[in-house]
């Protein structure tokens, strides 16, 4: 066979074509690559050659068409929900209580919608992408009818979750948006990484149905009754070029100048960074022992809290004890010591009573820990929990003045029918008085009877909340106790420039903290003090000058690289359609096959001595490329029988084909 190679110019065009092979081929079996994806997408594991899709801007069938916008609806809810819920992780304690107090069973339910709202994500994610890559390899689109149910599942459930959260929750999206203050630089710099990485598949379908465009131009020029079909089809070619395209360079441009639209506190000058914030713990170090007693307490004062967090219940014998609940079920062991008690109000217990109840072996009891991520106790720590009992306010206070910390509390009003249901503000003044502490350690936070207060106690440091700067001025308070939420949306800059002292609740997570540090807030209550303490510098903190060199630098990079990506498919496209128009110019003009001094190898026969003179090679019926119908199907390589010569009567000549290969554009 050593003319053989003489006509297979396809030889050349196949070892040619495979530099342009995707990456993928080079690393795993094809067929195994296009069975998963098209399984996992369809449902359908075995691989039909009519699946293949047409060429042209259709891909997939107008239901699926229509679909398809579902699913991107789908990933684009579920992305937005799992966000949010990630982003206000700080209320995941306050949002598992209320289930507690609806369900009277603790667990952590924020972290069950976590696992679910990622999975949503997860599954949605993974069906864009393989859409995608099947829409990349030239196959239909066909979504299997469990997938479409489950989508629509997805849909639903992300809506109800959004409403929710809108009519119930307002103040976790005013938590998303406040940690965006504080991601969006990073944000946009990874967005920016994002668009240069996306490049390259919108690149390579823009170029590809740029050259489509081009080829079916050219054949409007010699096929006149199609050129009408023909002019549809580009049209709905350039409507998709402009889908694509558009949107990617605009949100490009958007990336491009955002950074004169984005307001973060933690971008400023280092010397007009204010000192770390103080700590209140909350309720003590609830992270490390059982809340609002004096384990609680003095591991707060332990991680170097500065002031101590309470809320304060008043007994049927007008004893002040610290509890949070109003119930005494998720924090005592009133269920096994009264089991039909366990709903009823605390104020109308005995000291004497309360003073019995266990307020620690819930805590050390792993389905009725109340944070999560809590770090496991030491055996001694643990063993001094377990034995932990209800304090009295009087037990804080003295706490307090030996360790000269700060006292804030939340004065809960007892209900109906208790002897101190209207006297509870004076009397609790008249035991602190008792206690012997000094007064400028307490911080006074009730509104109600504040003149009294101030009469009768003028050293205690009057706490407000979020009032006017007016009333502030007015009943001569300087430091205002508030939800962070709320004061960062309404009045920051009015209170820094009053000289109001500012003190945040409840403040969890570093970022929150480190959003509360570059924004010179005085001191924030946390539940999570042995982590906040250990932040030296803020969390996403960078100079302005820094920011902008890193924006220019990514602007520029990003650029050149996009540009760089645009212009090798360009040249790639441009290669391959060289290539194909000289392997076809090369089989139209390749010389015809010297039969008689060829070499043969067909068994059992050998070349006759002398023949009638073999046909041209133009008299061999090859199908014409020029004239090739659009719908014309073409046997393979395999199906097509060699051109029989008469050789004389009863006697004929097979003509060997070798590897002759012709090239249809």
């Amino acid at each position: 066979l050593k003319k053989a190679n003489r006509i297979e110019p396809g030889g050349q065009q196949k070892r040619s074509l495979e530099k342009h092979k995707p990456w993928i081929i080079c690393t795993c079996n094809r067929r195994c690559y296009i069975a998963l994806i098209t399984g996992c997408y369809t449902c359908e594991w075995q691989l039909e050659q009519e699946k293949k899709s047409r060429s042209g801007p259709c891909c997939c069938s107008w239901k699926e068409k229509i679909f398809y916008p579902c699913l991107i609806i789908s990933f684009l809810l579920s992305v937005v929900l799992l966000f949010v819920w990630i982003e206000t992780s700080n209320e995941y304690f306050g949002f598992d209580w209320v289930i507690f107090l609806g369900t009277g069973y603790w667990f952590f339910w924020s972290i069950v919608l976590l696992s679910l709202f990622g999975i949503l994500t997860a599954y949605s994610s993974l069906l864009v992408v393989l859409g995608f890559l099947l829409i990349w390899e030239g196959y239909e689109l066909y979504l299997h009818w469990c997938h479409k149910i489950l989508i629509l599942l997805v849909i639903l459930l992300c809506s109800f979750f959004l409403w929710i959260l809108c009519k119930l929750w307002r103040d976790r999206w005013l938590t998303a948006g406040l940690s965006l203050q504080i991601f969006a630089p990073y944000m946009h710099l990874s967005g920016i990484t994002v668009m240069v990485i996306l490049s390259w598949p919108v690149a390579f379908y823009l170029i590809h149905l740029e050259e489509e465009v081009r080829m079916r131009r050219f054949k409007m020029a010699y096929y006149d009754r199609e050129r009408a079909k023909e002019y549809n089809i580009l049209t709905k070619l350039r409507a998709l070029q402009v889908a694509i395209g558009l949107p990617f360079f605009l949100i490009l441009l958007c990336l491009y100048f955002v950074p004169w639209g984005i307001h973060s506190p933690c971008i400023q000058e280092k010397d007009k960074l204010g000192p770390k914030p103080d700590f209140f713990g909350h309720r003590g170090a609830p992270m490390l022992g059982p809340e609002n007693t004096m384990m609680s307490f003095e591991k707060a004062v332990e991680q170097g809290a500065c002031g101590l967090e309470s809320d304060i219940q008043l007994s049927y014998d007008q004893v002040p004890f610290l509890m949070h609940d109003n119930d005494l079920r998720r924090t005592t062991n009133i269920r096994e010591v009264q089991p039909n008690a366990s709903f009823t109000h605390s104020s109308f217990f005995l000291w004497s009573f309360l003073s019995t109840l266990n307020a620690g072996k819930w805590f050390v009891q792993s389905r009725f820990k109340p944070f999560y991520h809590m770090k496991p106790l030491s055996k001694a720590d643990r063993e001094k929990a377990e034995n932990q009992r209800i304090s009295k306010l009087t037990d804080l206070l003295e706490f307090a003045q030996k360790e000269k910390k700060f006292v804030l509390f939340d004065l809960n009003a007892p209900p109906q029918k208790h002897p101190l249901r209207n006297t509870y503000i004076r009397h609790v003044v008249s035991v602190i008085l008792a206690s012997k502490i000094e007064q400028h350690l307490i911080f006074w936070l009730p509104s109600f009877d504040r003149q009294y207060v101030q009469s009768k106690a003028p050293g205690f440091q009057q706490v407000g909340r979020l009032y006017s700067i007016e009333r502030l001025t007015k009943e001569n308070i300087s430091r205002i106790n508030v939800d962070y939420k709320k004061l960062f949306y309404k009045g920051l800059k009015d209170y820094k420039a009053a000289n109001i002292n500012i003190n945040l609740y409840i403040v969890n997570e570093p970022w929150l903290y480190s959003l509360a540090w570059c924004s010179r807030i005085h001191s924030v209550t946390t539940d999570n003090i042995q982590i906040l303490n250990q932040l030296n510098h803020p969390y996403f903190f960078m100079t302005p000058s820094y920011y902008m060199f890193m924006w220019l630098l990514m602007d520029s990079v990003s650029a050149v690289l996009i540009a760089a990506i645009f212009y090798f498919h360009w040249w790639r496209e441009h290669k391959k359609e060289r290539f194909n128009n000289i392997s076809i110019h090369k089989d139209n003009q390749e010389p015809v096959p010297d039969i008689e001094n060829e070499s043969w190898e067909i068994p059992g026969q050998q070349p006759p001595s002398s023949q009638p003179e073999p046909p041209t090679f133009s008299e061999i019926q090859v199908p014409s490329v020029s004239q090739k119908p659009s719908n014309q199907q073409y046997p393979s390589k395999e199906d097509v029988k060699p051109p029989v010569i008469a050789q004389g009567e009863g006697q004929t000549t097979t003509v060997p084909q070798g590897n002759l290969t012709t090239s249809i554009p």
